[in-house]
């Protein structure tokens, strides 16, 4: 409603807002209400770190302090199980974007009528919930003598994130022309160094894309090393969160915040690294002039 009025004294009178206008205000306040939704959590996470009596309540503290910060940086909270997950996300990234890129090229360059239902198989397997297979893969992995270590903890994060990495990978694939692969034939080269020397350089973006999102849903599963690792020594830093919760439902929260925080740090940093890779898109058109 907007309020209309004359140079006279007449009262003013409502005019009603256009159909348009007003779904547009519902929007934004719809987006506002997600946006808050979001900065609560990460504002109370920034105050809660600094104050030395945090709650679960979203207020500045009394005093800021860094004391969260000084108690757990340890080495048995916070340096070790980070290079323990540094060790096993990394290494499981690396299986997986290699294994994605070598599942791709064929389903990519190869035509075939299984190769749709196949792919939709693929996705089908990412809707399966990790705790629905968990019970048959420890029972597996104790016949195997892979229980309690970091290489079987790590082959199956990389199997597990495998068919939505080959799925993203594919689709990225196909936007590399088959014609610079056909030149890398003419001059003697072969699949794999076509693969490795013409495709995946020029699909750089996607590589990237891929191995952040692998990594990133690997840094924060707590359930598969929960499960398949025993020693404390061994234990990630997405399992060793539960340094900070106590008995009875005593939660230390600044710490809690203060660690989370830190948690945080490789994940942004590595985005923050090579974002400007993912803003270059696929740059081609020159490529296949001539």
């Amino acid at each position: 409603m907007r309020l209309v009025g004359t140079a006279s004294s007449a009262p003013a009178r409502l005019i009603p807002l256009k159909r348009p206008t007003r779904r547009r205000l519902a929007a934004d306040a719809a987006l506002l209400a997600v946006a808050a939704a979001f900065a609560v959590p990460l504002l109370w996470l920034v105050l809660a770190s600094v104050d030395g009596e945090a709650t679960l309540r979203v207020q500045p503290p009394a005093s800021a302090t860094l004391e969260n910060f000084s108690a757990v940086m340890t080495d048995d909270i916070t340096f070790t199980p980070m290079l323990n997950s540094l060790l096993l996300c990394g290494s499981a990234t690396a299986l997986t974007v290699g294994c994605a890129a070598l599942a791709a090229y064929p389903l990519s360059r190869f035509t075939s009528r299984f190769t749709r239902p196949y792919m939709l198989t693929v996705l089908f397997t990412t809707c399966l919930p990790i705790t629905a297979i968990m019970v048959p893969v420890y029972g597996l992995f104790v016949q195997v003598d892979l229980i309690d270590t970091v290489q079987g903890t790590a082959l199956f994060l990389a199997t597990s994130q495998l068919p939505f990495a080959v799925w993203l990978m594919k689709n990225f694939m196909d936007g590399v022309p088959t014609v610079l692969e056909e030149a890398a034939w003419t001059d003697g080269a072969s699949a794999l160094q076509t693969l490795t020397r013409v495709v995946l350089p020029l699909m750089g973006p996607g590589l990237t894309v891929v191995t952040i999102y692998s990594f990133i849903m690997m840094w924060g599963n707590f359930f598969v090393p929960f499960m398949l690792l025993l020693t404390p020594d061994q234990l990630p830093a997405s399992v060793s969160i539960f340094t900070f919760f106590g008995n009875y439902g005593s939660i230390a929260y600044g710490q809690l915040a203060a660690f989370s925080i830190l948690y945080s740090t490789p994940v942004i940093l590595l985005y923050v690294l090579i974002s400007r890779r993912l803003g270059g898109g696929f740059t081609l058109g020159g490529a296949v002039k001539g």
